[in-house]
């Protein structure tokens, strides 16, 4: 069974900027050690291709106060 790697998009990351704009937030059926807090969309992307895993986005609560 493949694993899934859950992120979610950065609070205070703004559209345009050159920071990363993504946290993994947990990770399911698969060994993974991870060693950074902020990562990109490919960072992602290629972690769970090596891994063999499948990428799930959490999404955000409408309401949140800290989103446009």
């Amino acid at each position: 069974m493949a694993g899934k790697i859950f992120y979610r998009e950065r609070i205070k990351s703004k559209e345009g900027q050159m920071t990363p704009r993504f946290r993994i937030v947990a990770a399911s059926d698969i060994d993974l050690k991870i060693y950074a807090d902020h990562f990109r969309r490919k960072d992602l992307e290629q972690l769970a291709k090596e891994t063999k895993a499948k990428l799930v986005e959490l999404k955000r609560d409408k309401k949140s106060k800290n989103r446009k």
